[in-house]
Formats: structure tokens, C-alpha cells, sequence
């Protein structure tokens, strides 16, 4: 297997909080890994760290074969945060403009895009089905629409690997599962590698092959073949959780 992200020995705290404990696990090319976990076990801090947003105490992250220290292809990780659902709605931009300021290091500070750019950011937007939407105001968007658009701006670059942390928190149940399903399609046909910190057991357990589940307990690696039980989640938690099963996989015969 082709290993696309590498993390060995990670540790890191805040004073004498120790929140990840010598971590380790590795994501190969084409995963579709999902991060969950009790709130405040370190679920969208082990996604910072492996973006290089925060600072490790001890440990090694390869990104693409790279410490991510020296990693040069940046460009090549798509990352979307929690912050793009509080998105400021009355921001006066098209869904191309907010698609294209992914593109700004390779358009050039002042210059306008070319047919190339335009071409990107089309393409871009058809992969979420949002192309029709391109001369839209983003504000006047739904919350799902908004994360479709949020999703293009992250693959107008062309990523290996793409990162979300918790995607779909503010947006309906509807939305939730098309959004499920966009993320599984993507995965599937564009072999785009997917790690995803998420709070729905249910829903990440139908698409991700493979889980990482934080909890009292340390790290541990789950594959999602064998099945989950509310027995298993609670062991990893420490504390009784319902799971909330729901058919993702008739949502994404819909979609097609």
C-alpha cells in the first residue's frame, strides 16, 4: 500500500494537558478515513497538527511522503474547516469568485483569470453539482449549497488528500446526507484521499473504509467492514453512546 500520510510518535498538549499521547497511524492512498470521538479527545486539534496549523511537543507527520516541515506541495492538500459553516452570508461574491481565490497562486496577485482558471474553477464545480450555481450569489445559497462550494474551492486545486473537519455541522438532515454521498463519489472516482473528523458514528461508518476513534483510552483504528456496535463506541468513549444509523447508501443511489 502507498502510504500518503505517515504520523509517528505524536504528542501534544496544552501546559501539562497532555491531549494526544504518542500517537501512530498511517492513511493510504485513496482512504477514506474518518476521525471521531468524545468532545475535547483531540479530533479536530490531530487534524491542525497534521496541517501544520499547530506545533507537535514530540513526534513525526508525513504528508505525501514529506515531513510536512519540508513539504513544498501545499497546494496538494484541500482542508475544510469548521469556520466555512459560519460563513458570513452578506459577503457581496459569486460561488465562481469564492471557487477561484484557491486559485490565487497560480493566477498572480492583480491578475485576472484566464480561460485556463475559468476552466478549473467549471470543473471544479460540476464534480459537486454546482455549476449551474456558479453566478450566484454565495449568500443566497443554502447551508448544503454553501458546503457543495466550499468542497470545489478545496478540489479547483486538484488535492491529494483532502481534509474536512466536522463538514456538515448547521446544515439539515438532507443536506447531511448528500453531502455523505458527494464525499463517498469523489473518493471513489477520483481516488481523492479523505480524512474526516465528524460526530455522525452513523453516517461515517457507511462510507469511511477505515475509522480512527479517540477516547479515553488512546487512539484506536477500526475497520469499518467488520461493523460497529453502540457496544464497541462505547468501550472506545468510556460512556454509553447511541448511535443514530441512517441509510446513506439509498441517498447515494439517488444521487447516482
Amino acid at each position: 500500500m502507498n502510504k500518503i500520510i505517515e504520523v509517528n510518535n505524536l504528542s501534544f498538549g496544552y501546559s501539562e494537558n497532555i491531549l494526544l499521547d504518542n500517537i501512530n497511524f498511517s492513511v493510504n492512498k485513496g482512504d477514506f478515513l474518518g476521525i471521531i470521538g468524545a468532545n475535547g479527545s483531540g479530533k479536530s486539534t490531530l487534524i491542525k497538527l497534521m496541517l501544520k496549523i499547530l506545533t507537535p511537543m514530540s513526534g513525526e507527520i508525513k504528508l505525501l511522503g514529506e515531513n510536512i516541515e519540508n513539504l513544498k506541495k501545499w497546494d496538494k492538500i484541500g482542508y475544510i474547516s469548521q469556520k466555512a459553516n459560519s460563513f458570513n452570508g452578506n459577503f457581496p461574491a459569486t460561488v465562481e469568485e469564492v471557487v477561484e481565490v484557491n486559485l490565487f497562486s497560480k493566477i498572480g496577485l492583480f491578475r485576472l483569470p484566464k480561460k485556463k482558471h475559468k476552466d478549473m474553477v467549471y470543473d471544479a464545480l460540476e464534480k459537486v453539482g454546482m455549476q449551474d450555481y456558479r453566478k450566484r450569489l454565495i449568500g443566497n445559497l443554502s447551508g448544503g449549497q454553501q458546503q457543495r462550494v466550499f468542497i470545489a474551492r478545496a478540489l479547483v486545486s486538484q488535492p491529494e488528500i483532502l481534509f474536512l473537519d466536522e463538514p456538515t455541522v448547521g446544515i439539515d438532515a438532507k443536506s447531511e446526507e448528500a453531502v455523505y454521498c458527494l464525499l463517498a463519489r469523489l473518493n471513489k472516482t477520483l481516488g481523492l484521499t479523505i480524512v474526516m473528523v465528524t460526530h455522525d458514528i452513523g453516517a461515517i461508518t457507511v462510507h469511511a473504509n477505515r475509522l480512527i476513534c479517540l477516547g479515553e483510552n488512546g487512539l484506536f483504528e477500526h475497520n469499518t467492514k467488520e461493523g460497529i456496535t453502540r457496544e464497541i463506541v462505547t468501550e472506545i468513549y468510556g460512556y454509553d453512546v447511541n448511535l443514530h444509523m441512517h441509510d446513506y447508501k439509498n441517498c447515494c443511489r439517488k444521487e447516482g
